[in-house]
């Protein structure tokens, strides 16, 4: 691989890295929001006391949210697949970055007692979400919106 093939694929990654950053703040906001809305908006929240069902409703929102951003901006230029078969690996890959926040979330929550809004938060959109976020990255990237094969790209990008 020459020099200037290997400057296009580290440039075209930290594209990729960036926009997902940019998508997966948009579905962070949104995913935050809304778990919080949902646990502490009114006195008592409409889902005060069950923390997990608020997440896995916010998460819903949020993959959503973060699928389009992704499909149309992040990896806009890869190939498409079939739009069924992509959004299913794109929520299995959600489920399985969720799956991780929810274990964060538990552990804190109901293992080690940690039951007050900064513990939830810190477990749950903090250790759990970067744990998460790393996993999609590439589950996203490998799986979701791969690169077309080498012999079907043509001249490299």
């Amino acid at each position: 691989m020459t020099v200037s093939a290997l400057l296009r694929r580290r440039v075209a990654f930290a594209r990729e890295l960036g926009t997902f950053g940019v998508v997966g703040l948009v579905g962070y906001v949104v995913d935050v929001g809304m778990f919080n809305l949902l646990r502490y908006a009114g006195d008592p929240g409409v889902l005060a006391d069950k923390p997990l069902t608020a997440k896995v409703l916010s998460v819903v929102v949020a993959t959503i949210v973060t699928y389009l951003g992704n499909r149309y901006w992040t990896w806009r230029g890869r190939p498409r697949g079939r739009v069924r078969r992509e959004a299913a690996l794109f929520v299995v890959v959600n489920v399985i970055g969720l799956a991780i926040s929810l274990v964060c979330l538990a552990v804190s929550h109901y293992l080690l007692d940690f039951t007050s809004g900064l513990a939830d938060n810190i477990s749950a959109n903090g250790v759990g979400l970067v744990l998460g976020t790393s996993f999609r990255f590439w589950g996203y990237r490998t799986h979701v919106f791969p690169e077309a094969p080498a012999d079907s790209q043509g001249s490299e990008r």
